[in-house]
């Protein structure tokens, strides 16, 4: 998966643009993190023994996130198409995705990377 929107933000929103800006990552995010409690409930199902004769199975979750770097930027920069801005986030994206292979390209189809209860509960 890979985050675009920041699930954690330590800045308290004061004015009202920044505060708008929340309510839209908030809203994106609500689905997402609706979705991985689902998973995660399903996860500690098998976990316990129970998969539904089989039919339930779990899934393992990479993700990619530039978090600390998207977190300042508003709901505005999703509609900005600036050659420059374009092309750090390419750049950054690159990056990010690179040091994801190198520390975790072995548990690609055999278990998670991520911490679905730290990083989305």
């Amino acid at each position: 998966m890979v985050m675009i929107n920041p699930i954690n933000i330590s800045e308290t929103p004061k004015s009202a643009r920044d505060i708008l800006d929340r309510i839209n990552t908030l809203s994106f995010n609500s689905s997402l993190m609706r979705e991985m409690r689902a998973i995660h409930f399903v996860a500690s199902l098998i976990d316990k023994g129970f998969d539904d004769g089989g039919r339930l199975r779990k899934l393992n979750i990479h993700t990619v996130d530039a978090e600390s770097e998207l977190a300042h930027l508003g709901a505005s920069s999703k509609l900005n198409t600036d050659r420059t801005f374009l092309e750090w986030l390419f750049t950054l994206g690159r990056g990010r995705a690179d040091a994801f292979m190198a520390a975790h390209f072995d548990k690609i189809g055999h278990s998670s990377s991520t911490d679905v209860a730290e990083k989305f509960l």
